[in-house]
């Protein structure tokens, strides 16, 4: 019976060594620390690897955090205590909510939240439950400068949107230890009725560009006919400006050539009556006399109804025109 109650005491001090022992060795895995109490009273903070602690004098700061879970393909938010403190950067996406622009239209907008906590101790005592405080601090935060623009520009302007919200979460977060790094708007949902004004609005203005590209189009393929319209004339009265040209001048050219022949041919008559004695001015004139009656007789079917008075001194010249060119020959 003593040995019994000798065994069983053992193993009770050995289980009470291996809880005490299990107590005072803490592992803290990396990218996290733990906030330790002693008697209540903030003490140290444990960072990465084996860390000792006293049982029953020390203990852990609970700290409020956001957990996500997914069920059922989708994901939920809850809020719970936790002893260890996270310093990786955190995702909070918060629930859509209702916001009035400046001009009075109400839209919905969807927010994601960046944080990081830099000074856990801060975390833990300066705040109560800091990431609801950054909620509703992101929510108050998003009211007050989305009230301050009109819908088109909030919808055009998101980047500025998500600047200004960092800036001033990042100022009013700093005294929690925690560093705000983005804020991004997922979503901007207007009202039905202004989303179908916008789309028509957009319709019209698709339509308008169209009209005018349309017209430009015209406009420009007229400008570059009436451009080819004119080059086209210009080419074709420079074409016949050089084919006058050229033909005046082809015509200048023979005339000169024929008046250059003719003068020679009556050079030579004229020598050769000058050895004849024969008078130059009467065997032209018997020339041209004779071209003059051949247009009258084809003129009047090659009958000459009347001879000039004047034909008798041209008869009595031809005697000598024929001996000039039997002289010539």
């Amino acid at each position: 019976m003593e040995s019994f109650t000798l065994l069983l005491t053992i193993a009770v001090v050995m289980i009470a060594v291996i809880f005490v022992i299990s107590k005072m060795v803490v592992i803290i895995q990396q990218a996290e620390v733990m906030i330790i109490e002693r008697l209540g009273k903030y003490n140290r903070i444990l960072k990465a690897g084996i860390n000792i602690v006293i049982p029953f004098l020390e203990k852990p700061r609970k700290v409020k955090w956001k957990v996500q879970r997914k069920y059922a393909e989708k994901v939920y938010y809850y809020i719970t205590e936790v002893e260890r403190i996270d310093l990786r950067e955190t995702l909070y996406d918060f629930p859509r909510q209702n916001v009035i622009t400046k001009d009075n239209v109400t839209i919905e907008i969807n927010a994601l939240l960046y944080f990081q906590v830099i000074d856990p101790y801060k975390a833990a005592y300066e705040i109560e439950n800091f990431p609801e405080a950054i909620e509703k601090l992101t929510q108050t935060t998003l009211r007050n400068v989305i009230g301050e623009m009109e819908l088109d520009e909030t919808l055009s302007s998101r980047e500025i949107i998500n600047t200004k919200l960092r800036a001033i979460l990042d100022e009013a977060t700093d005294k929690w230890g925690v560093k705000v790094n983005r804020v991004e708007l997922q979503d901007i949902l207007p009202p039905k009725e202004i989303k179908e004004a916008m789309e028509k609005q957009m319709r019209a203005e698709r339509e308008k560009r169209e009209m005018i590209l349309r017209a430009e189009g015209e406009k420009q393929s007229k400008i570059l006919v009436a451009q080819g319209d004119k080059e086209a004339y210009i080419t074709r009265a420079e074409g016949e400006k050089q084919n006058a040209i050229l033909r005046a001048e082809g015509e200048a050219t023979a005339k000169i050539r024929i008046a250059e022949a003719e003068a020679e041919a009556i050079r030579k008559i004229k020598e050769a009556l000058e050895s004849k004695s024969t008078d130059p001015a009467q065997y032209l004139v018997a020339l041209k006399y004779i071209e003059a009656l051949k247009d009258i007789a084809a003129g009047n079917g090659g009958k000459v109804v009347f001879m000039p008075y004047e034909a008798s001194s041209l008869l009595s010249s031809l005697g000598s025109i024929k001996e000039l060119l039997k002289d010539l020959k």
